[in-house]
């Protein structure tokens, strides 16, 4: 592991904010020497590749926990992970993310920073962005000594994993607002707040809210804990707030979602459009665009076999891809025109407002009540997405339910969830889940484990599984262990197998999993 970390850190310091990086020279003893001039391109580096860049987007995020999350299905029969047959080497692409393209990256700046510093803060804080994204797939992975020159590196528990995020966030909290309101760090190659310390506070705050909430079932105490400091220190309130990444066409750092969008390979899930159909959901049309053949939002269920695939009403052409933001149809050309500059989606305020709305039903100090909580998270989401009050006033109060997405299944209405705040507490939570899961699009791996975490939305189950450990009905819970590990770090390997509490394999639910 040690010489892979080496060379791909060599190979992979390029970016898009600026023309060039600097050359750094690698001592083979070390993973990496930083200076203050080295610094800040590790820092933009590992931003890009911990949001998943567009070298990886396609293959560990849009194959995956966007399928997974059923805000899109395949329309092709190339791939087979719609219907849960897994890839192995995509597994080992998402540990190259983290462990050769961000890793070594943070940790060189936390160990060449001052203490208490910015830099460090700031290290920390994408740190646990990074590994809590890699450890809600895969469950325990090795963590406490990640980035370090050995050749055998232990995995860690997802408790004591999350312990330290928890530790992490504090600190850099605490040293952030220690320097003041006025100070930048990384300020020009921050790609995401350009070093505004008080906009990285809220975002490390929000973090921790939600990853409180992720444990919530399977420690409350902490998970209150942890919720309730996060929300008294400041967390997302409006979309000026939000997270996201500066995206280039220099050095290649351009919009995943974007680029695999334009091959035209995946469509709009039946599952969302049962509900944004059914709401007449503003954001529609944000999300989605009508399919090139007909003009209309059409979908598809997840896990279509290749025969079903093969009926041209399934074919990518007759149905919607995702909106304008990300990619444009050319009529005259009958090509899709990537949007790769568009800035891309980390974090926004609506996520907090739904995730205080869970806490506040819960019984913590979330500083609002739930329903406020719940009404505010779809204000501010559908206002990110271009909603008049008018319309926003509207969709508060509407009756509308989900309804039939009209695809070739004839699937009924996946689920009967109401808008409207709910007076009792069971509806209430499920209002919540499918508003939050609706908010976090496209963000398929956080919506994803949300809905392990609650099993909110209601989903169509896949039409065919291909994966002999998870039988017809069943979800996919979590992604196996990467095969390289087998022969590069066996005998560490075996030990957090032993961590799972199950087999290795799609089935075996993550520690946090307790939704039945």
């Amino acid at each position: 592991m040690k010489n892979l970390l080496l060379i791909t850190f060599a190979a992979s310091l390029t970016l898009s904010c600026t023309d060039n990086f600097t050359e750094l020279n690698t001592d083979p003893s070390k993973l990496t020497e930083a200076g203050p001039r080295e610094m800040p391109f590790m820092f933009s580096r590992a931003q890009s590749a911990a949001a998943m860049d567009r070298s990886f987007y396609q293959t560990v995020q849009n194959l995956g926990p966007d399928l997974y999350a059923q805000y899109f299905a395949l329309s092709v029969t190339s791939f087979q992970t719609d219907r849960y047959v897994l890839t192995a080497d995509w597994q080992r692409r998402f540990w190259t993310v983290v462990y050769a393209n961000t890793a070594p990256q943070l940790k060189a700046i936390m160990e060449n920073s001052a203490s208490a510093s910015g830099e460090q803060a700031l290290a920390n804080i994408l740190w646990v962005y990074a590994f809590h994204r890699l450890t809600d797939q895969f469950g325990p992975v090795p963590y406490f000594q990640a980035a370090d020159p050995v050749e055998q590196i232990p995995y860690d528990s997802q408790e004591a994993i999350y312990d330290d995020f928890f530790k992490r966030l504090d600190q850099a909290v605490t040293d952030l607002k220690a320097l003041g309101s006025d100070a930048t760090i990384f300020q020009g190659f921050d790609l995401m707040y350009n070093g505004d310390v008080n906009s990285w506070i809220l975002f490390a705050n929000t973090l921790r809210l939600r990853l409180a909430l992720r444990i919530a079932g399977i420690s409350p105490d902490r998970a209150q804990q942890e919720a309730e400091a996060a929300v008294a220190a400041g967390v997302l309130t409006d979309n000026g707030q939000n997270a996201s990444l500066a995206k280039s066409l220099k050095g290649n750092d351009t919009h995943g979602l974007a680029q695999t969008a334009a091959w035209n390979e995946f469509a709009m899930s039946s599952t969302i459009a049962s509900y944004l159909k059914g709401y007449s959901d503003p954001r529609l049309g944000k999300y989605f665009q009508r399919d090139v053949t007909n003009g209309q939002f059409n979908s598809l269920r997840n896990g279509l076999p290749p025969s079903a695939l093969n009926n041209p009403r399934n074919n990518s052409a007759q149905n919607s891809n995702v909106g304008t933001y990300w990619v444009n149809w050319s009529a005259a050309s009958g090509a899709w025109t990537p949007n790769l500059e568009a800035r891309f989606h980390v974090m926004s305020a609506a996520e907090a407002w739904f995730l205080r709305a869970e806490g506040a039903i819960n019984g913590w100090n979330m500083g609002a009540a739930a329903r406020e909580c719940y009404e505010q998270g779809i204000t501010t989401s559908l206002a990110q997405w271009g909603a008049d009050q008018a319309a926003i006033s509207t969709y508060l109060t509407s009756a509308e339910l989900p309804a039939s997405p009209g695809d070739t299944e004839n699937s009924p209405a996946v689920a009967t969830t109401p808008i409207e705040w709910a007076s009792d507490e069971s509806t209430q939570r499920e209002q919540i889940g499918v508003q939050k899961w609706l908010a976090l699009f496209p963000d398929g791996m956080e919506a994803w484990a949300e809905f392990r975490r609650t099993g909110f939305p209601k989903m169509y189950p896949v039409v065919e599984s291909g994966n002999a450990d998870l039988p017809s009905g069943t979800f996919i819970n979590r992604l196996p262990f990467p095969i390289v590990e087998e022969n590069n770090n066996a005998a560490e390997l075996a030990k957090g197998r032993a961590l799972l509490g199950g087999p290795d394999n799609a089935a075996t639910r993550l520690w946090w999993d307790v939704n039945e």
